[in-house]
């Protein structure tokens, strides 16, 4: 009864014994290259070869296993065959020993180096995002007498150049903001949140848009930031005047639905940091309950479709279609529309702030 079982388990450790040498044969010349890619000290040759050498222990360990079984099944000596076959794979973990440690160490070293450049590049990857909510929140406040829209899309760039804010300035007076700066990459970045920051701080001193619009260009273009430009449009609303007065430094056009149509807020002075001197205007306009006002960056009005522009009259055709929609759901529908009619991924920025008069 034993020899047959002998002879099956000599089988089946010689089947496992081909498979370890094979594996071994194939990792001693991805070794080889490794060493001759890199040199033998480096890391990754050092793992390479201690895999390989396990591998090497393997095959000889199920190689003396079916030796061992072979030779019992015939000779009937294989209790006293066996330790002694056992004794060689024994040997050469304990002449490998100290490599296989060591080359265990560097496996830990490698997977602990691993982890900490992903963990890098998970906070580079959350960095630009995380500098995006605060140029563009999706949160913004909730404002007493005002429906909220927004949409924001990241361009092709790490660092977003556009922004926008929306804040009160007082108990009846609110101020909507939205800007571009020139370019792609960290510093048209940085200089966005120096803008929207200043703003905030030149908008409750000054209550005419116009002249935060000036005093904001005076100091940043004391910055010396080369070709960077700004362009901004500022809306102030005053609910107790029934007004709206807006200031607009080279921006795309703004949209008002008032009186049952859709007129343009077009510029009323060249971009920021252009000329340091540079003078502004703001002009006021009635503002009813229901009216509603469209912001927006060029990143929309300028998706395309090969030569032809997604253009400022499909915006305000937008608007035409639907006055009375959700301002959220208009500018989602705006966006949406915007990357139906581009031949290609939107590759800019796009930020798309909507408010109505409730």
């Amino acid at each position: 009864m034993e020899t047959p079982i002998l002879i099956a388990v000599a089988v089946s450790c010689l089947v496992a014994a081909l498979v370890w040498a094979r594996s071994a044969r194939r990792l001693q010349r991805v070794a080889a290259r490794v060493e001759r890619e890199s040199g033998r000290d480096a890391d990754a040759a050092v793992v390479t070869r201690s895999t390989f050498r396990k591998d090497v222990h393997s095959t000889v360990l199920y190689a003396a296993l079916a030796a061992a079984c072979a030779i019992g099944a015939f000779a009937g000596h294989w209790a006293i065959v066996l330790p002694a076959f056992i004794v060689v794979p024994v040997v050469l973990s304990i002449v490998f020993g100290k490599d296989f440690v060591r080359e265990a160490r560097v496996s830990e070293g490698r997977l602990e180096l691993e982890r900490r450049a992903e963990e890098v590049l998970s906070q580079t990857d959350l960095a630009p995002r995380r500098w995006a909510e605060r140029l563009a929140p999706e949160a913004l406040p909730d404002i007493t007498g005002f429906e909220v829209g927004r949409v924001y899309q990241a361009g092709t760039g790490m660092m977003a150049g556009d922004f926008y804010d929306v804040f009160r300035l007082s108990p009846n007076r609110m101020a909507a903001v939205i800007g571009d700066v020139t370019g792609h990459g960290i510093e048209p970045s940085i200089t966005a949140f120096q803008a929207k920051y200043l703003l905030r701080v030149f908008l409750r001193q000054f209550r005419d848009p116009a002249q935060a619009l000036e005093e904001l260009n005076t100091q940043m273009s004391a910055l010396e930031r080369g070709e960077e430009f700004i362009s901004l449009c500022i809306i102030v609303f005053d609910t107790e005047a029934g007004t709206l007065r807006y200031a607009s430094a080279g921006h795309p056009a703004a949209w008002l639905w008032h009186e049952r149509d859709v007129r343009p807020l077009r510029s009323t002075g060249p971009l920021l940091m252009l000329d340091p001197k540079a003078n502004y205007h703001s002009r006021e306009i009635a503002l009813d309950l229901g009216d509603l006002v469209l912001l927006y960056t060029d990143g929309l009005s300028e998706a395309r479709d090969g030569d032809h522009l997604f253009g400022e009259e499909r915006i305000a055709n937008a608007i035409r279609r639907d006055p009375g929609a959700d301002p959220s759901v208009l500018a989602k529908a705006l966006l949406e529309a915007a990357r139906d009619f581009a031949s290609q991924p939107l590759s800019d920025d796009v930020a798309i702030l909507a408010l109505r008069r409730s």
